[in-house]
């Protein structure tokens, strides 16, 4: 007997839906997609040019320097914590809130630690908080 051999068809799949969908997936996202330009901005920092004035006979100031040391009246800190910060300002005011606060910082100082000692101050209940900035040698 002679059988005939049935032909059996290549079984594949079909991507053509696949990939149809995938390409409307993707026009989907391009289209609802909002593109935005980010713009940083340069903030250069003003330099103090003036006179030096006069400092008050009794006074609360915070030096700043590059790194983050904090000085209070000549007298360095040991940690830049804000807590730290608080006492020493709480120990060189005795308590007299009406003493006028000043800030120095050095040009590069990071704009953090005039934060935190603004905030400080502001805690504190200080309500004569000057800003003044070093000459540059």
């Amino acid at each position: 007997m002679n059988f005939k051999r049935q032909n059996k068809e290549e079984l594949s799949l079909n991507l053509t839906p696949l990939i149809d969908i995938v390409f409307l997936l993707l026009i989907f996202f391009m289209v609802s997609t909002t593109f935005t330009k980010e713009n940083h901005l340069a903030v250069n920092l003003p330099e103090a040019d003036g006179e030096v004035a006069e400092a008050p006979a009794k006074m609360v100031e915070v030096v700043i320097d590059k790194q983050g040391t904090y000085s209070i009246n000549g007298q360095a800190l040991i940690s830049q914590k804000l807590v730290t910060l608080k006492q020493a300002i709480e120990k060189v005011s005795a308590g007299d809130k009406s003493l006028p606060f000043i800030i120095t910082a050095d040009a590069s100082t990071p704009h953090e630690f005039v934060v935190r000692a603004m905030d400080a101050a502001g805690q504190l209940g200080f309500s004569r908080l000057s800003i003044t900035s070093k000459q540059a040698k």
